[in-house]
């Protein structure tokens, strides 16, 4: 009876304990559940913080630059000295060259792009698909002063073979490759579009005696529109954005000239340029990297919001 007595005992001490255990591990669920959302806010604010940061320091220094230099004057004028006796800072060439090169690439990269995301969606079989695409993504991996130097000594020698005309440094080549780095990105999201139509409206229009070039004229491409447009508005964005190509392929000229067999600057290579050493701080052409940042911010956003209307403009529920 003893034994037993304190046997039971024994176990009631062991559940006591255990409820105890369960209730401490209980209270700490708690605290992580009430804690852990707190967590997730203060790094998601982080992000949208440094946004702010960074534009608050753009819109601070850029002011600065326009208290110095008319605002009327920096985006209609045509000649760009900024290390001149008499400096000028028109932003006009730097426009026409990032635009220009931005052209050229896209001209490359959609054809391309939508055609190799045409075969990868309705052609290829899972095997071919499995092997190609992954192969294509890894141009996108390839680091950008790679293919800055491509352009330069491989792409421009080509051309001038062809073009007797075309300067050593140009905007041709630079653009020719930065379309071959953008193929990637438009032939992937293109073909992600194409996939996610569903395989009951291809089989609906075969039955109905298309065939299948029809079917992805006529069907699959409409129906995967807004994907498709949003990949080539990102492609754009990523073509203004580029840096080292342009830097490296297609000089420093600040000339304003619409011919592709010249030497032009981009704003981001201007960009380059400046923080290179060539603007003390508090100077007129410090300031102007500022200007020209600002205004690459403001294209690059135009075209993401861009890509966000569209995508839900032309976007299909299935």
């Amino acid at each position: 009876m003893e034994a037993n007595s304190a046997v039971n005992k024994g176990n009631a001490v062991n559940v006591r304990d255990m409820i105890a255990d369960k209730k401490r591990s209980r209270n700490l669920s708690n605290v992580m559940e009430k804690v852990m959302p707190k967590v997730l806010l203060v790094i998601a604010t982080i992000s949208i913080l440094t946004t702010i940061g960074i534009l608050f320091t753009l819109l601070t220094e850029t002011i600065e630059f326009f208290q110095r230099i008319p605002f009327v004057e920096f985006f209609t004028g045509t000649v760009l000295k900024p290390l001149s006796q008499n400096p000028e800072f028109g932003v006009l060439p730097l426009l026409t060259g990032t635009l220009i090169s931005s052209g050229i690439a896209m001209f490359v990269a959609i054809p391309i792009g939508l055609m190799t995301a045409i075969y990868l969606s309705e052609y290829a079989s899972d095997k071919v698909r499995r092997i190609v695409k992954p192969i294509l993504e890894i141009l996108a991996g390839i680091p950008t002063i790679v293919y800055g130097f491509f352009a330069l000594t491989f792409v421009t020698p080509i051309l001038r073979e062809f073009i007797p005309g075309l300067q050593a440094t140009n905007i041709l080549s630079p653009g020719i490759v930065m379309g071959i780095m953008i193929i990637p990105m438009v032939a992937s999201l293109s073909e992600d579009a194409m996939s996610s139509v569903p395989n009951s409206m291809r089989e609906g229009a075969l039955a109905l005696g298309s065939t299948k070039l029809e079917v992805t004229g006529k069907v699959i491409i409409p129906a995967a529109m807004s994907g498709i447009i949003a990949s080539f508005v990102l492609g754009i964005s990523r073509a203004i954005g580029e840096t080292m190509i342009v830097t490296i392929a297609s000089g420093s000229s600040k000339n304003f000239t619409f011919d592709i067999t010249q030497s032009m600057q981009t704003m981001t290579a201007y960009i380059v340029e400046v923080t290179g050493g060539d603007a003390p701080a508090g100077s007129t052409i410090y300031y102007s990297l500022y200007a020209v940042a600002m205004t690459l911010f403001v294209f690059t956003l135009i075209m993401n919001l861009l890509a966000r209307y569209i995508s839900r403009r032309f976007r299909e529920e299935y």
